[in-house]
Parts: structure tokens; C-alpha cells; sequence
């Protein structure tokens, strides 16, 4: 029922939505909105439309979703970190796990929106039985060779991680951990339907009630390295949506690269001076720095190059982030429908 995982970058040989600008119906909503209410203060509804455009366009989240959460200080609304290092450390195993997914639909790894809190992240997946089987596939640890040396190599999926339905909501979590990603959207049926397919299948280690040794094994190997740095990925998880272009079929993968950095990959991805706002120097960006650009987002002639690359400077560590973008110009054609269609009839079988 799979489709191919996202293809080998022409630029690194390894493998590999709407537009972010305010449109006209959040501004003429914003309008008969009225004003915004900022504690005792009033702020004007275009003012309160600007102050959570950065973080809209990051996180996907809605204007109207976003307007109670405006202070009295007149700046952007910040995008909050994650309190605790296992919150960040579960989600950056969530985020490198679900990158396989490759380019399924107009929504980065089949996301639609993130809320970001401090003490937990919210997701709303793409509602389609595909997607959701994709997420379960990735994401339910269970063991995979008990012959391998290294523990991270004899379990996959994210280990440690377990479920539980809350309403109408899927909460990943790993016990003992204050740690939780609760994933909406879509009928939690469905993933409850997967996962015990996928149980017959794989004899997933949901049944375990804590941490089975094998998988803390692998948590702390994992947690010993700098391959998968919390602070990176995290973030980034919680600003996905500006690694969002504004076609009809967008990807997005990250991996570690040579000489511990990174490498951070869409296709027909965003314009450049967009993500480099959002992720660098923008209000609510992770400032990043520009070292290096080659982009043809601006250009009215054609190009050799079939997309755009640009060298990020981490400051805090002074790690590279390598950033590719290539531009397929891929369409949710009517042979995309029909696989779609295919994929979704699979998905509980």
C-alpha cells in the first residue's frame, strides 16, 4: 500500500499548502472580527492580524485560534519551547521518524497544523486512513533483531513511546516521562484499527507497561550521541509549517550528515526568503544564520539548478543545517487521486 518514501537529492545523493502570505479572507475577517481584546487594553484587528502572522505561517494555526493568546506588550506571539528535555527529546524521535512519509499531500509529514505549549505538543494530521497508517507504521516501537550489537538497530519505531485514546485524540507518550504529543484530526478508530493490524504483524510492545529494557537501551544510545540533537529538531517540529510550499504536494526530511551536521530537505518547498524569516530572523525564527544561499525563487529566467540551496549556521552550536530545496512541481493529479484513494483502502487491511 506504500508509496515510494521521497527520492535521492540530486545535490547530496542521500534521500531524500497553501502560501505563507496573510491572504485577503484573514484579513477581511480579521476586519469584522473588530478589535482585539489585550487584557484591559484594545488593540486594532489588522495590528492583532500582524502580531501572530509569524507564528500562523509557522505553525499553521489560525488567527482567531491565536488572539487570546496576545499579550499587552505589542510584539509577535512567540512560539514556545518545550519545557522539559523529554518533551523535546520525544519530539524530535516523532519528527525524524515520521520524515520517511515523503511527499503525500499539500501537508509537510501529512501535518495540517501544530499547537505548540510548553508542556506538550498538539498535531493535527491530514484526515486520511493512509496518513494515520503511516504515522502508526513509523512511530509504535516493536523489536526488530535481536542479533544486532548496537540497541537503537533492535528496535523500531520511536522506543518507549505508548499510546492511549483521550476523546476524540491519540496521546503518544513514554511512561514516567512528562512528555506528551497528542495527535487529532482524524477518527481515533483508525488508529486503533491499524495499530492492531499492525500488532498481528510486528507484535508491537504497546502491551508493555513501561519500558521494556531493549528499549531503554536504545533511548540512552540514542541520548549519548549528538545525531539527533533535541534542540534542533524539536523546534523545527514546532515550526514545520514554514518548510511548506505553496503547491498542492509538499515533502520534508531532515538526517544527520558528515561531521555532525544536518541536512534539511523539501520539495517544491517554500520561497527562500520565507523560510529564511521563519527559521532564522523573523520574531518568532530559531536564528538561524545564512552562510551561504544559491536561490532561483526570484528569478524570471530558467536555470540549470532545479531548486535552491542555502547553508544555515546553528549559533548556538555553530553546527550547519545544509537546506535543499528542489522543485518537481508536483500536482495532486488524477493518477495522485487514484493512489490516494488505493492507499486509503489499504490502510485496514
Amino acid at each position: 500500500m506504500e508509496e515510494a518514501p521521497a527520492a535521492p537529492s540530486q545535490r547530496t545523493g542521500q534521500k531524500s499548502h497553501r502560501s505563507h502570505h496573510t491572504d485577503r479572507t484573514t484579513v477581511q475577517s480579521a476586519r469584522r472580527r473588530g478589535p482585539v481584546r489585550r487584557g484591559k487594553a484594545i488593540m486594532p484587528p489588522l495590528a492583532a492580524l500582524a502580531f501572530t502572522e509569524d507564528r500562523r505561517r509557522s505553525t499553521g494555526e489560525s488567527h482567531q485560534a491565536l488572539c487570546t493568546l496576545l499579550g499587552e506588550g505589542g510584539q509577535a506571539l512567540p512560539i514556545p519551547a518545550a519545557r522539559h528535555p523529554e518533551q523535546a527529546q520525544l519530539e524530535t524521535a516523532v519528527f525524524l521518524a515520521c520524515c520517511k512519509i515523503g511527499g503525500l499531500s499539500e501537508h509537510p509529514l501529512g501535518i495540517v497544523h501544530v499547537r505548540p505549549e510548553e508542556d506538550q505538543l498538539t498535531i493535527r494530521v491530514v484526515n486520511e486512513p493512509y496518513v494515520v497508517h503511516y504515522w502508526a507504521e513509523f512511530l509504535l516501537p516493536r523489536l526488530s533483531s535481536e542479533d544486532a550489537l548496537d540497541p537503537r538497530d533492535q528496535v523500531s519505531g520511536v522506543a518507549g513511546l505508548r499510546y492511549r485514546r483521550e476523546g476524540s485524540q491519540i496521546c503518544l507518550h513514554r511512561p514516567g516521562m512528562p512528555a506528551r504529543i497528542m495527535l487529532t484530526g482524524f477518527n481515533p478508530w483508525w488508529w486503533q484499527r491499524i495499530a492492531d493490524r499492525l500488532t498481528a504483524d510486528y507484535d508491537l510492545l504497546q502491551s508493555e507497561p513501561d519500558w521494556t529494557p531493549v528499549e531503554r537501551a536504545a533511548y540512552l544510545a540514542t541520548a549519548a550521541t549528538s545525531f539527533e540533537p533535541a534542540s534542533l529538531f524539536s523546534p523545527l517540529l514546532r515550526r514545520i509549517r514554514a518548510t511548506a510550499g505553496p503547491g498542492s504536494i509538499n515533502s520534508t526530511d531532515a538526517w544527520s550528515a558528515i561531521g555532525g551536521n544536518f541536512r534539511l530537505e523539501t520539495t517544491d518547498g517554500p520561497p527562500c526568503p520565507d523560510l529564511i524569516r521563519l527559521l532564522g530572523n523573523g520574531p518568532t525564527g530559531l536564528g538561524w544564520e545564512v552562510d551561504d544561499k544559491s536561490c532561483t525563487c526570484l528569478c524570471d529566467h530558467t536555470h540549470t539548478a532545479v531548486g535552491c540551496n542555502i547553508d544555515f549556521r546553528e549559533p548556538a552550536t555553530g553546527r550547519f543545517v545544509y537546506y535543499s530545496n528542489t522543485k518537481w512541481g508536483r500536482t495532486l493529479d488524477d493518477r495522485r487521486r487514484q493512489t490516494i484513494s488505493e492507499m486509503n483502502r489499504a490502510a485496514f487491511t
